[in-house]
């Protein structure tokens, strides 16, 4: 357990994170700060409330000011606008920047200690930001869209298969958008190889499901997008750090010349531990694997020169 971890952005992600995080008693308390009065302490009180139903100990603060979140051992960065019907990622990119761009200076300035995970979009380029902004090294600033991606790979094939969610095991690498990159050839249900039980055209519906799962979200609600899965990846991924599990989870990572790429956030395999980013795994890849990771990587590259630090 930790003593304080700080969720920054008290919407709909940012909330639900809270009180999971709570729930699971990942930390002492948890700070939800958020600049709009009233939101953060208001949402924290209630979810405060709700432990002697739930049976949680962690007490949930609310605040405006970054001064609550100081000494906190991690940071999760929610803090950023929706995006909308028929808005892309990519479009979210220079608002997000700015935005993310001011919590990164908070962080340092109160936070100097802090493993950061950043789940504001466009993902793999506010994980650069904060990286930048912050000055801290890889290992303390990871991005949380692989877990997601995967999470939503998974459902669709387990109900394609009819089948437990748990029983299957997959992983998607990649930028976080329309060139994020399933592995068909690791893909198994319990053991058994995903394409014994799924001709290529099915596998193929999946695939391009899972890359636009975020987008089919938004276009059901309307006025908002994903928080209950977003949240629940980002939980696991902070559960793994502060139990020091050592789990092995799909992240954004700075990458440094794994899989033949350098200079930004791409999903990779991660062990993730006490230290944050304890590892990345290089796994081999097919040749249509290798070369959608690199387009995939081509595409991060080209929105991260849409931003100006």
């Amino acid at each position: 357990m930790m003593n304080k971890i700080t969720v920054v952005g008290a919407g709909n992600v940012g909330a639900t994170a809270a009180q999971r995080l709570a729930e699971k008693e990942l930390a002492r308390r948890v700070i939800l700060v958020d600049v709009i009065e009233g939101v953060p302490q208001g949402k924290g009180l209630d979810q405060w409330e709700s432990a002697p139903i739930e049976g949680f100990d962690t007490r949930v603060l609310g605040a405006n000011d970054y001064a609550a979140a100081a000494g906190s051992e991690l940071v999760v960065v929610t803090a950023g606008i929706a995006r909308k019907p028929g808005m892309s990622r990519d479009d979210l990119v220079r608002t997000n920047a700015d935005i993310v761009k001011q919590v990164s200076l908070e962080i340092k300035r109160h936070c100097p200690d802090a493993i950061v995970l950043v789940v504001s979009n466009p993902l793999d380029v506010m994980c650069w930001v904060t990286k930048q902004v912050t000055g801290f090294p890889r290992e303390r600033v990871i991005g949380m869209a692989g877990v997601l991606d995967t999470a939503r790979y998974r459902a669709f094939l387990a109900e394609a298969l009819d089948v437990s969610v748990e029983d299957i095991q997959a992983m998607v690498l990649g930028g976080h958008g329309d060139t994020m990159v399933p592995l068909v050839s690791y893909t198994t249900v319990s053991g058994i190889p995903v394409s014994q039980l799924l001709d290529k055209a099915r596998l193929d519906k999946i695939v391009e499901r899972t890359r636009n799962g975020g987008a089919e979200i938004v276009a059901f609600l309307k006025t908002g997008s994903a928080y209950y899965a977003p949240s629940a990846a980002v939980t696991q991924m902070v559960e793994a750090i502060a139990r020091d599990k050592k789990r092995i989870l799909p992240c954004a990572a700075w990458v440094q010349g794994e899989y033949g790429v350098s200079g930004i956030y791409l999903g990779v395999p991660c062990k993730l531990g006490r230290r944050g980013l304890e590892q990345i795994l290089e796994v081999k890849l097919s040749a249509e694997e290798h070369a959608a990771l690199k387009q995939s990587a081509d595409a991060v590259k080209e929105t991260m020169a849409a931003v100006s630090l």
